[in-house]
């Protein structure tokens, strides 16, 4: 698999919108036919891909999409900063169109300048599973996978390779 290379969110978008028609027929393939092995496949050009990447060179994802926040992360956010819920909430959080919780900007407000994350113990489960790359059943979140390859230089390397090793 070719190295993952930092890109920002703007090449990644070009770079995805240029394929668009490909691999979205690809996706539906896959979908199709959900390969036995695809799990398998996926998770190991996961980590040959984070064995040379390293997220703080990126930060892609903590600078321009937030997660979805659950009431524990909520909880477990609020007892790190030592402040109530109800506190976080308001100074941090917003409801989005979809009824979620949501941060209100981006980036996210615990991102420091050297990428590093200020609440990385306690951050959100949705922080702590992107880009999903490495979970079980990754036929059932194609779609959502292939919008991150506008976000993440490592998971459009995984599309770009699987294109590649499906022909």
């Amino acid at each position: 698999m070719k190295k993952a290379e930092y890109k920002s969110p703007e090449e990644l978008k070009q770079l995805t919108d240029k394929d668009r028609q490909e691999t979205t027929a690809f996706i539906k393939k896959l979908k199709r036919k959900k390969p036995k092995n695809l799990d398998d496949v996926v998770h190991q050009m996961h980590h040959e891909a984070f064995s040379s990447f390293s997220c703080l060179d990126c930060a892609n994802c903590c600078k321009t999409i937030g997660p979805r926040l659950t009431d524990k992360d909520i909880d477990r956010l609020a007892k790190h900063l030592k402040m109530k819920p109800s506190a976080l909430l308001e100074q941090y959080v917003k409801t989005d169109e979809d009824g979620d919780f949501v941060f209100n900007d981006h980036p996210c407000p615990f991102l420091l300048p050297d990428n590093y994350c200020v609440v990385y113990e306690n951050r959100p489960k949705a922080c702590r599973e992107y880009p999903h790359t490495d979970r079980k059943r990754f036929v059932q979140i194609l779609n959502l996978s292939y919008k991150n390859c506008e976000t993440c230089p490592v998971v459009y390397e995984i599309f770009e390779e699987l294109k590649k090793v499906s022909h």
